[in-house]
């Protein structure tokens, strides 16, 4: 094993990061030197935490470089302690407190309108993304992420479940694929993540793999809450499979598609209207709710259109969608508004509430509307509408 390990960015336009080499030594204790801008008011402080890692890993020679761009603790910490483990081998880690707020568990069928995705070796993008309060945050460790960083992301991203302000988002992470995927695990799932990509699900054994891995974390470090999961469909034969993957185990609460690998597959162009991708759209739609998880649109790509979007979500609901992935904070807002309940069908919701509430009183065993009889599953679909028109303020 070489004797110095790196991790983490540094240079123009690198903000809320930090660079951290560290090299072994025979002898000198620990010498560290730190280039910081901030270095006047927190300098003692990233030095101290610096030393408390050090010797939490048994180091006793060694030197240390940090550069420094205004990083906080978790991502000083996550940068340290990667470079630390390309030169030291250690089952340990370095924790830093978690918050209550982020140990708690989410409700299989929470609302998933949007989720935003946040390269998970770019911390700078991370620090306030909670307050755009999309209904997920997704930290990326899969094409986000470049090659020779992946190893290093695995530590930002851990630390980042353990120490961001998420507002109320779910705590996602998208893994990579295969055995990369299953080393992953290990870093997230002790750590209260509440759901789990899968990138380019082909089948359900790609999802039974994952849930048994991280059912064994999960006993293993005595995680009381749930980890969902949402296989994501990226190819021509995901689409095929799509009911089997939907249905692979009941950890599965969602389903996705990615538009940009699939019409790839296909050898087609990806365009705004969505024609070539009609037919796997109405596949991942019809196999999520066969299997009554929800469907997941793709992100939309052209951040600076907000109409083309409107259109795409407007289109992405009436297909029968539950939500879309974005990219930029500036699109949650109109993913919202339009996957949002109209009035149309909140005054229909709400009738059929009521004439379920008068059914029950009545102690009648079939509800029904004017002439019509209403199914369970549409006044399921029915209540979730109020519900959600309620937390919107709509009513």
């Amino acid at each position: 094993m070489d004797n110095t390990g790196f991790a983490g960015n540094e240079g123009t336009g690198v903000r809320s990061d930090a660079r951290v080499s560290i090299q072994l030594l025979k002898s000198g204790g620990i010498q560290i030197d730190l280039k910081s801008k901030v270095k006047t008011l927190f300098g003692k402080q990233i030095i101290r935490l610096a030393e408390e890692i050090i010797h939490f890993f048994d180091i006793q020679h060694a030197r240390m470089d940090i550069v420094d761009a205004g990083a906080l603790d978790f991502v000083l910490a996550a940068r340290m302690e990667a470079a630390i483990k390309q030169v030291v081998s250690s089952e340990k880690e370095f924790l830093l407190p978690q918050p209550e707020e982020n140990k708690n568990g989410t409700l299989k069928d929470k609302f998933r309108f949007s989720r935003l995705y946040l390269p998970g070796n770019s911390p700078k993008l991370m620090i306030n993304a909670g307050i755009h309060q999309p209904n997920g945050l997704i930290l990326d460790l899969e094409d986000a992420v470049a090659p020779d960083k992946k190893y290093e992301a695995r530590f930002l991203v851990r630390n980042a479940l353990r120490s961001l302000r998420f507002n109320g988002a779910e705590r996602m992470v998208r893994i990579n694929q295969g055995e990369a995927g299953l080393k992953d695990l290990d870093f997230v799932v002790p750590h209260h993540v509440n759901l789990i990509l899968i990138p380019k699900c082909e089948s359900a054994e790609d999802v039974i793999t994952v849930n048994e891995r991280i059912q064994q974390l999960r006993k293993q470090h005595q995680t009381e809450h749930q980890v969902w999961l949402m296989p994501i469909i990226e190819s021509a034969l995901g689409v095929i499979k799509a009911y089997e993957i939907a249905s692979a185990c009941e950890q599965v609460a969602a389903l996705a598609i990615g538009l940009e690998d699939y019409t790839a597959d296909l050898g087609t162009q990806r365009t705004n209207e969505g024609n070539e991708s009609f037919f796997a759209r109405s596949m991942v739609v019809n196999s999520a709710k066969a299997a009554h998880i929800q469907a997941i649109d793709s992100v939309f790509s052209d951040v600076s259109d907000m109409e083309a979007l409107a259109e795409n979500v407007k289109r992405s609901k009436n297909l029968g969608f539950d939500g879309m992935g974005c990219i930029h904070p500036r699109q949650i807002k109109v993913i919202h508004e339009n996957f949002a309940p109209e009035p149309k069908e909140i005054e229909k919701a709400r009738k059929i509430v009521e004439a379920f509430e008068i059914a029950q009183k009545e102690g009648l065993g079939v509800v029904s509307l004017g002439s019509k009889m209403i199914d369970p599953p549409v006044v399921k679909r029915a209540m979730r509408t109020v519900e959600l028109a309620k937390s919107m303020g709509k009513i």
